[in-house]
C-alpha cells in the first residue's frame, strides 16, 4: 500500500491517489467480524451493523461498495448500515469483507500517525453517539442516517492520517507550535489545500449517497439535520481538548437551541464532570 510523502499539485490528484488505495479498517473490526462469521447461521444483521458502525473506515468501505455495485432496479440510495447489510445479505457480506488490510499494519512504521488516526476515529465515534442522541430528542425522521453522517464527517482527516502520515504529522506539529494557527491554514501550508476541499471531492469520488453528502455539508448548516451532525462533530472535537475548551460555551448554547432542553439537562446527557457542570451552570462559587 502506497503512502504519500510529498504534497500533490491539486485536489483531484489527492482524490485520485486516495481512491486508488484499498481502504484499511481497524484490526479490531477484522477480529470482531471473524468471530461473527463463525456464527453466521444465527448472527443477526444488527450485530454485524454494530461492528461496522464502530469503524468509520469500514462504514465508508461498505457504503462505497454498495453505491458502486448498485443494481439497475435499485432506485434509491442506501444510507444506513442496517439497510446496507440487509440489502447484501450476510453470506455475501462476509465473503466480500473477509480479508481486509488493517490500519495498524499500514501504519506499522508510523507509530505517531497510528496514535493520531485512532484519536480521530475515537472522536468520530463520539460525534456519532452525540448526534444520534440529539436526533432521538429531536424526533428525527431517521436517526440512523444522522449517526452515519456524523461518523463520516472527518473521513478525509482519517484518510490523510492513513495514507499521508508524514504530511499529517507536520500539520499537527505546526498547530502545536502555534496554538493560534487555524487548521485550514496549517493544512494549506502542508498539503496545498484543505481537508474540506479534499473531502468535498472525495465523497463524490467514493459515490457516497447524496443524502449523506448533504448532511455533512457545512454550507447547509441552517437545516436542523445538518446542524445536528455538524454540532456533534464540533462538540466532540472541542471537548476532546478538555471541558475548559474556549469553544464549549458557544457549542452548548447552539446544542440547547437545537434540541430545546435546559442547560442542566444537556450537561447531564453529555456526561459533563461535576466541576464543568458547576462552571457552566454558574454555581461554581457556591459553597
Amino acid at each position: 500500500m502506497a503512502l504519500l510523502a510529498r504534497p500533490l499539485e491539486s485536489v483531484q490528484n489527492y482524490v485520485d491517489f486516495f481512491t486508488a488505495q484499498p481502504l484499511p479498517v481497524l484490526k479490531r473490526t477484522v477480529r470482531d467480524l471473524a468471530v461473527l462469521r463463525e456464527d453466521m447461521e444465527t448472527v443477526s444483521g444488527k450485530r454485524v451493523a454494530a461492528v461496522v458502525l464502530g469503524d468509520p473506515l469500514m462504514t465508508m468501505k461498505l457504503l462505497t461498495y454498495l453505491q458502486t455495485h448498485r443494481r439497475q432496479a435499485q432506485n434509491h440510495d442506501i444510507t444506513t448500515i442496517d439497510r446496507a447489510i440487509m440489502m447484501m445479505g450476510l453470506e455475501p457480506f462476509f465473503r466480500l469483507f473477509g480479508d481486509l488490510p488493517t490500519v495498524e499494519d499500514t501504519l506499522a512504521g508510523h507509530p505517531q500517525a497510528l496514535i493520531g488516526v485512532l484519536k480521530v476515529i475515537g472522536r468520530a465515534r463520539r460525534a456519532a453517539h452525540y448526534a444520534r442522541d440529539w436526533a432521538v430528542v429531536r424526533h428525527d425522521l431517521d436517526v440512523d442516517e444522522i449517526t452515519v453522517a456524523a461518523l463520516l464527517v472527518e473521513a478525509t482527516e482519517i484518510v490523510c492520517w492513513v495514507f499521508a502520515p508524514t504530511l499529517t504529522e507536520r500539520v499537527y506539529a505546526m498547530q502545536r507550535a502555534d496554538r493560534t494557527l487555524r487548521s485550514t491554514a496549517a493544512q494549506t501550508a502542508v498539503f496545498g489545500t484543505t481537508a474540506r476541499d479534499i473531502q468535498q471531492a472525495l465523497v463524490r469520488a467514493w459515490k457516497l449517497p447524496e443524502l449523506l453528502i448533504e448532511l455533512m455539508d457545512d454550507s447547509k448548516v441552517d437545516h436542523p439535520r445538518v446542524r445536528n451532525v455538524l454540532l456533534a462533530t464540533d462538540f466532540a472535537r472541542h471537548v476532546a481538548h478538555g471541558w475548559d475548551d474556549a469553544a464549549l460555551p458557544d457549542d452548548l448554547a447552539a446544542i440547547e437551541n437545537l434540541i430545546r432542553i435546559s442547560r442542566e439537562q444537556l450537561l447531564h446527557r453529555l456526561g459533563a464532570p461535576p466541576d464543568a457542570q458547576a462552571r457552566f451552570l454558574g454555581t461554581d462559587d457556591q459553597g
